[in-house]
C-alpha cells in the first residue's frame, strides 16, 4: 500500500473514531469465505466497510477502533504451509507498517482480546445485520465483561450500528475514490463497445450468436484491463429477454433485427461501475425500436439536467417519468382517451406498466451503494399518500439533497410486454440506458460516456 493510500485510510479511521463518543469502541469484521461446493470456495470479496477503513483484502480479519484513535487489526497469522496452498499472508508483524494501523494481532486471539478491550468502555459499535453471528459474538464478549463486574469492571451500556456513521462517510466520494471510479467506468465503457461490435460482426458473418458470446467479451475486457472482478453478474438480454429486469446472460440466440440490452460493469480496486446500453444486434435500429429508444434517451437527458447539487435525489426520477408519460401517450403505448393527460398518467401511475423501477441508486464500493435516500435532518417530516395501483398507504419523507461528490446512476428504461391495447410493433422491446454521474456544484459529470448513447453514434460504432 502506498503512503498516499495509507494516509487516506488513516484519515477515515480518525474521522470515524471522532464520532464514536467518549468511551466508544468499534468492531468491524471483513467478509467470510464461503464454500461453493466440495473443496472449492466462492471467489472471496472483502467487506466494503472494512476495506474502506483498512485497504486490506485478505479474509479472516477484523478491525477494532477506539474513540481515542487506537486501531488494532486482527488478521490471519503467518503460516508457511497454508501459504503454499492459499497464497501469501501479510501477518500481524508486518500489518502496522504495511497498513498504518496502530497494532495487529492474530485473528485467533480475537475472542480472548475483545472482553479486555470492551471492559470499562461506555458504548460499542458494530455493523448490525450484515455479518451472521456477529451480534451473538458481541453478546458473548460482553458477558465475559459482566463476569468481572465484582472486580470493578464496567460493561458498555450502549450498542450502536456503526453502519449509520460509515454510510454517511461513504456517501461523499473524495477525489481518490472518484478517480478510481472514472477508471472503472472507462474499462467498462470499452467492454460495452467490444460486445456491441462483436454482435454486429458475427451476424454479418452469418455466425450463430448467443448471449454468452457477448458476456464473454465483457469478461475478457474487464480482466484484460486489470479489473479484479465484475461488479455484478452481467445482464445480457436479447430480444424479449430485455423485458426481464434482472435477466442473466445465458444461451438465448441474438437475432438479426432484435435489440440487445447489456447491463454490466467492472469492479476496480474496490469500486464499482454500472453501465447499461441497448443496441440493435445487427447495428441498425428499426423504426419502432428507434422511436422507443429516442424516448428513453430524452427521458435520461431530462434526468441528467435535474442532477445537480441542491436538487433532491428524487428529482431525476420525476423528470424521467414526466418525459416517459408524455411519450407513452404520443406513441400510443397508453390510450389518452382512457387516461387523459401526462399528468393524469403520472398521478395514476399508469406508466408503471412499462416503467416499473426507479431512475437511479447510489454507486460506490457496492454497486447499490450504502447511504440513506432520506435527508437526515428532515426524517421526521412525514406525509402519507395512497398508492393508486396497490391501494397501500405509503409514508413519504423528504428526499436526500444532492451534494458534490455523491455518485449515482441515471438509468431510465421502457419494457413492453405483449398486452391488450399495446401496439404490436412495440411488443417484446426492452430498453434501458444507464450512466454513472458524479454530482458537482454546477450539475453532474457523466463518467461512463466512453460508450455512446445517441442512436446514430451507436449505429456508426457498430459498422466498425
Amino acid at each position: 500500500m502506498s503512503p498516499q493510500q495509507q494516509s487516506i485510510h488513516a484519515q477515515r479511521r480518525a474521522r470515524l473514531a471522532s464520532q464514536l463518543g467518549e468511551g466508544g469502541i468499534a468492531i468491524i469484521p471483513t467478509a467470510v469465505e464461503r464454500q461453493r461446493n466440495r473443496d472449492s470456495d466462492f471467489l472471496f470479496r472483502h467487506d466494503s466497510y472494512f476495506y474502506y477503513l483498512t485497504g486490506f483484502t485478505e479474509p479472516g480479519a477484523c478491525l477494532v477502533l477506539t474513540a481515542e484513535g487506537q486501531s488494532t487489526l486482527y488478521c490471519q497469522p503467518k503460516d508457511l504451509e497454508r501459504e503454499i496452498w492459499d497464497g501469501y499472508r501479510l501477518g500481524p508483524a508486518e500489518a502496522p507498517s504495511a497498513l498504518g494501523v496502530t497494532a495487529a494481532a492474530s485473528i485467533a486471539d480475537l475472542d480472548t482480546s475483545l472482553p479486555r478491550l470492551l471492559e470499562n468502555r461506555s458504548r460499542v459499535w458494530f455493523p448490525f445485520a450484515t455479518h451472521t453471528g456477529l451480534a451473538a459474538r458481541v453478546e458473548g464478549w460482553l458477558n465475559a465483561v459482566r463476569a468481572r463486574v465484582r472486580y470493578g469492571a464496567l460493561c458498555p451500556a450502549e450498542q450502536n450500528d456503526v453502519c449509520t456513521l460509515l454510510d454517511e462517510m461513504r456517501l461523499i466520494k473524495d477525489g481518490h475514490e472518484q478517480d478510481i471510479m472514472r477508471r472503472a467506468s472507462d474499462i467498462s465503457a470499452r467492454a460495452h463497445i467490444r460486445a456491441m461490435q462483436r454482435s454486429a460482426r458475427m451476424l454479418r458473418a452469418g455466425q450463430d450468436v448467443r448471449e454468452y458470446h457477448l458476456d464473454a467479451e465483457l469478461l475478457h475486457a474487464f480482466r484484460d484491463e486489470g479489473s479484479q472482478y465484475p461488479a455484478y453478474s452481467a445482464i445480457v438480454a436479447a430480444g424479449a429477454n430485455a423485458c426481464v429486469l434482472h435477466y442473466r446472460a445465458d444461451a438465448a440466440p441474438v437475432r438479426d433485427g432484435e435489440l440487445v440490452l447489456i447491463d454490466a460493469g467492472c469492479e476496480l480496486d474496490g469500486y464499482a461501475s454500472d453501465i447499461t446500453r441497448t443496441f440493435p444486434a445487427n447495428g441498425r435500429f428499426t423504426g419502432p425500436q428507434r422511436a422507443l429508444y429516442d424516448l428513453v434517451l430524452a427521458s435520461q437527458d431530462a434526468a441528467v439536467a435535474a442532477t445537480r447539487a441542491g436538487a433532491r435525489f428524487v428529482d431525476p426520477h420525476d423528470a424521467t417519468v414526466a418525459v416517459l408519460a408524455q411519450g407513452m401517450l404520443d406513441l400510443g403505448l397508453l390510450d389518452r382517451n382512457k387516461l387523459g393527460t401526462a399528468q393524469d398518467v403520472i398521478e395514476q401511475r399508469a406508466y408503471f406498466q412499462f416503467y416499473m423501477h426507479r431512475t437511479g441508486h447510489w454507486l460506490g464500493m457496492d454497486v447499490h451503494d450504502c447511504g440513506s435516500y432520506v435527508e437526515p435532518g428532515e426524517v421526521g417530516q412525514t406525509s402519507e399518500r395512497k398508492d393508486p395501483l396497490s391501494g397501500e398507504t405509503i409514508t413519504n419523507r423528504p428526499s436526500r439533497v444532492l451534494r458534490p461528490g455523491m455518485v449515482l446512476t441515471i438509468e431510465p428504461g421502457i419494457y413492453v410486454r405483449p398486452a391488450p391495447g399495446v401496439p404490436e410493433q412495440f411488443h417484446n422491446i426492452g430498453i434501458r440506458i444507464e450512466d454513472d454521474a458524479i454530482v458537482t456544484g454546477s450539475g453532474c459529470e457523466l463518467i461512463t460516456r466512453g460508450v455512446p448513447v445517441q442512436a446514430d453514434e451507436i449505429e456508426a460504432l457498430m459498422r466498425g
